[in-house]
């Protein structure tokens, strides 16, 4: 242990992380950033290539970050696990989707895990950060890797510490985030915080993987259930005749007890539409059944079916129908101003419009090509490119629908040319109550309302 802490102090240690993606290029990044020699390794070629260039492919590592550290060699890229013999520290940031029945899919961690272990040796620090359930490092990861020979928490120091990377979060980033770490010793435990520890940012100590693992469950499994609750109030709130929007605002004042959510389409990302079911899944080995965690999901899950009813709702104020109207989708990344569309609510959005007769076209400025399809939802895959948003665009549609408010859309303009919008995230608040607008949470203005409301 002496010796690996020596090198981390003196930064001496060689820095591995498997995954570039959202997670592993921040923290590659960092590392390098931070005086490490680091090894960056992704199995898709196209991004060793592209980072080899000092070039980036995600907004929040730009390319000025990342090419001094390739032009120095502080930073270099490969496909090959053999790079990994020179390694000190190994960090596992891969995905962990779900399938289609919601349950967990290891797959990403155990090829990583089965990758590292012909390249494994004496003293080496390997630390998982993909999220998943509690046990995932000791019962998954430990095996595989002990099956090189050497013994977790003996011969090589195995910890969990959980990932906490929000794309396009420019307050907080890989370098002044706290981290989580827990070891399956407190060896283990102590080598990771201390080499953590170098990047700048706080690190706390918990007593197990387990606990970290379950720390990582827990911050999103809140955003999820607080997610849901707005978004049921929402509805409650249409049928009301109340503004949710305005009741959200006026609940900010509150000094305490009090935390702002947001209703909306539905929840996307890799984190929020997932991490819960990984907890739920688990939770029924113990014979444990996670209600509130499966009715959030239900509630929220439930939303891009609720954006396309009241899509169809007010074509049929306005004397349409939704078959073969022209629906223009605004925004398909899971959230504002980034290029991450995964688990994006609006992929629900679209195939629900298409199954349902409209013609739909979509725009986003980050996002040049979107695909939905090949699920139960819709058989078919239908791959779509974003398309310009020009006045004849706005003006053809039946029907322009507002799915990711990107900030940099100019609303006003846009209500002002479109026939009609439904806007699904507020990002229409404070244009007037346009007869042409209807807003998810918000009550039907007079001249679109039903006599039964009016």
């Amino acid at each position: 242990m002496s010796h690996l802490r020596d090198k981390i102090t003196d930064r001496s240690a060689q820095v591995a992380v498997i995954g570039l993606g959202y997670v592993g290029l921040p923290l590659a990044t960092a590392f390098a950033k931070a005086g490490f020699r680091t090894i960056g390794l992704d199995v898709d070629p196209r991004k060793v290539e592209t980072l080899s260039a000092g070039q980036s492919y995600i907004p929040d590592v730009p390319a000025e970050e990342i090419a001094p550290h390739i032009e120095t060699g502080r930073l270099a890229v490969t496909t090959g696990y053999e790079a990994l013999n020179e390694a000190d520290a190994i960090f596992i940031c891969v995905p962990t989707p779900y399938d289609a029945q919601r349950a967990p899919d290891l797959s990403f961690i155990e090829a990583a895990s089965y990758g590292i272990r012909p390249w494994m040796k004496p003293g080496q620090l390997i630390v998982l950060q993909s999220t998943t359930y509690p046990g995932t490092t000791e019962e998954v990861v430990q095996p595989i890797l002990e099956k090189s020979g050497l013994k977790a928490g003996v011969d090589f120091y195995l910890a969990f510490s959980p990932e906490r990377i929000d794309p396009g979060n420019q307050q907080w980033s890989a370098y002044n985030t706290p981290k989580v770490v827990g070891g399956i010793t407190e060896e283990c435990t102590q080598l990771a915080v201390a080499l953590l520890h170098q990047m700048g940012a706080p690190v706390h100590p918990v007593s197990s993987p387990r606990a970290a693992e379950l720390t990582k469950l827990l911050e999103n499994t809140f955003r999820s259930v607080n997610i849901a609750l707005v978004n049921e109030l929402a509805l409650l709130a249409e049928r009301m005749g109340i503004d949710f929007w305005e009741v959200i605002e006026a609940a900010k004042t509150k000094p305490f007890g009090f935390m702002p959510f947001y209703p909306g389409p539905g929840v996307g990302g890799h984190c929020i539409p997932v991490d819960p079911y990984y907890l739920s899944w688990k939770a029924r080995e113990y014979d444990y059944y996670t209600e509130f965690i499966e009715l959030a999901g239900e509630v929220n899950q439930a939303m891009p079916y609720h954006v396309v009813d009241l899509t169809c709702q007010a074509l049929s104020l306005h004397g349409k129908c939704l078959r073969g109207a022209r629906v223009l989708v605004l925004g398909v990344a899971f959230k504002p101003d980034i290029d991450d569309a995964r688990n994006s609510p609006a992929e629900r959005v679209i195939e629900l419009l298409l199954s349902r007769g409209a013609r739909v076209r979509y725009h986003d400025a980050y996002v040049p090509h979107f695909h939905v399809g090949e699920d139960v939802f819709h058989r078919e895959r239908v791959e779509l490119a974003s398309v310009e948003l020009t006045e004849e665009e706005i003006a053809g549609a039946d029907c322009v629908v507002i799915v990711t408010g990107h900030r940099h859309l100019d609303y006003g303009d846009l209500a002002a040319r479109a026939t009609l919008v439904v806007d699904t995230c507020n990002a229409t608040a404070g244009l007037g109550d346009r007869d042409k607008i209807v807003r998810l949470g918000a009550p039907l203005t007079a001249a679109l309302a039903p006599p039964i409301l009016r």
